[in-house]
């Protein structure tokens, strides 16, 4: 059997298969986040592996002797640093952590200039990416910048606990922004302008294995912690987003996968690298042996949730509200920006609510304006990715999948066929998948990822939504109508 662990903003779930794919085993534990008004948003590494444990055990109940091999998925640009005794110094920093936002322009102009940044690693980074944390680290708390000996990622924290090593992988690695996407290799350019270029930086930064290889084997505490076997093995493991698509079969290309969680995100397999200069496209390496050219938003279902809540009404009543009223919301517009935006680069921008009139301020035109929102922002990254191109099909996969008027919604805007997986617990079943084809080739079998995933991904029929032709002319206009507010309030440009 493979475990699949995913350490995720609010959670951390574990998802047990069997050698066919089937579940046999899920666990789930929630845990804290630190929010401040500076906009940082930080978590205690301990109470990740409280939660893996909590998730594990229920996860493995009965079956821990038949476990081979453990994946882990974690957010993406978290920042873990360790001292020489690699013990945790500080909280963590996390992917929607926008306290950092002036060293994320400081460090560009350090290297000089969006366009130099960009034509030496071939990715320009964006607020929450790992680095602009290193150097805030450096200015806010000089006294833990100098301990740091060991730079981390949020799984690769994990594999360090379950196994004792430090290894890093292409996929997350990418999402660093002291990482060359091109070349595959750590950028020590970019850190040596951080610590002045005594090497303190590059030197704490873990060795690479690839896609397919293992960390080590699972520490003997852990090992009788879980009742698993010392001979269970811990594979490379990757960011959410990259694991995520291989539990959607986003491995080849032609695939394209939209998640709806806290954040939203949208990711298409290449087998080259797409560059983007802007740097509104996430030149990301897949966790897989490709490329994953991807965009975030930082808002989705919180927003969507936070609104719900707001009026007294639940998720539940989503669906309701968007089936009695009308694409567009009657001329209400929403820009979802609570936790400011990566895409468009906005990380100061707030929420705001406009063209309200005595016609249209109803409780459903509000969930609506908030639900079109979120989606018309998904929908210009996916023009984004696919450079304009439409996709005949997108696979929907998070919170935000579960409300059929959502997907409905998806589908008529974007003229797509909607398809949900059979596992919603993508990230995990994405990490399982990936213990499979590593244990696999340590026993001599070589797998291919692809392969793995048209056994063990399938989709769930009764949830596919086809597009109703006849709205895509009104969700054309809403949207252009939302990208005109979007332009007035904070000259954004179209996508497309």
């Amino acid at each position: 059997m493979y475990l699949g662990i995913d350490c995720g903003t609010q959670s951390t779930k574990a998802l047990l298969i069997d050698e066919l794919g089937r579940v046999v085993g899920r666990g789930a534990s929630a845990h804290p986040l630190v929010e401040r008004p500076s906009g940082a948003r930080e978590q205690e590494p301990k109470w990740w592996i409280e939660a893996l444990s909590a998730s594990v055990m229920e996860a493995i109940q009965g079956s821990a002797a038949s476990v081979r091999a453990i994946g882990v998925s974690g957010q993406q640009h978290g920042l873990v640093v360790l001292d020489a005794n690699k013990e945790v110094i500080r909280p963590a920093k996390l992917w929607n952590d926008t306290e950092t936002s002036p060293q994320n322009e400081e460090i560009i102009q350090l290297l000089g200039g969006r366009e130099k940044f960009f034509g030496k690693f071939g990715i320009v980074p964006r607020t929450g990416y790992t680095v602009s944390k290193l150097l805030w680290l450096k200015e806010a708390e000089p006294e833990n910048f100098a301990k740091v000996r060991h730079i981390l990622l949020p799984h690769e924290y994990l594999n360090f606990w379950l196994t004792g090593e430090i290894r890093a992988e292409f996929g997350d690695a990418s999402g660093t922004a002291f990482f060359d996407v091109r070349r595959r290799e750590w950028a020590r350019e970019v850190l040596d302008q951080i610590d002045g270029g005594t090497g303190q930086l590059y030197a704490a930064l873990p060795p690479f294995i690839g896609p397919n290889g293992v960390v080590g084997r699972l520490r003997e505490e852990v090992a009788a912690q879980f009742g698993l076997s010392r001979e269970c093995v811990v594979s490379a493991g990757g960011g959410d987003n990259m694991m995520g698509a291989i539990g959607t079969g986003n491995v080849r290309e032609g695939v394209v996968t939209v998640s709806l969680g806290t954040s939203s995100t949208v990711y298409s397999f290449s087998d080259t690298p797409v560059l983007d200069p802007t740097g509104n496209v996430a030149a990301f390496c897949s966790s897989s042996g490709g490329f994953l050219p991807l965009v975030c938003t930082m808002n989705a279902t919180n927003v969507v949730t936070s609104t719900t809540h707001l009026l007294g009404k639940t998720v539940s009543d989503i669906d309701a509200a968007l089936d009695n009223t009308a694409p567009g919301s009657a001329g209400l517009i929403f820009l979802p920006f609570l936790n400011g935006e990566r895409t468009p680069d906005l990380p100061h921008a707030q929420g705001s609510l406009h063209r309200i009139s005595p016609n249209n301020f109803t409780p459903e035109n509000l969930i609506r304006a908030i639900v079109e929102g979120v989606s018309f922002g998904v929908l210009n990254g996916l023009d984004l990715v696919l450079e304009g191109k439409r996709a005949e099909v997108i696979l929907v996969i998070g919170g935000g999948a579960r409300s059929r008027g959502w997907r409905q919604l998806l589908a008529d805007a974007s003229g797509a066929e909607i398809r949900v997986p059979s596992e919603q617990e993508s990230a995990c079943l994405g990490a399982a998948i990936q213990a499979k084809v590593a244990c696999s080739l340590l026993h001599g079998v070589n797998i291919t990822f692809a392969e793995v995933a048209d056994e063990f991904v399938s989709v769930d029929e009764t949830a596919t939504l086809k597009p109703r032709p006849n709205l895509l002319a009104e969700y054309s206009r809403a949207r252009e109508l939302f990208q005109n507010q979007l332009q007035t309030i904070y000259a954004v440009p179209s996508s497309n």
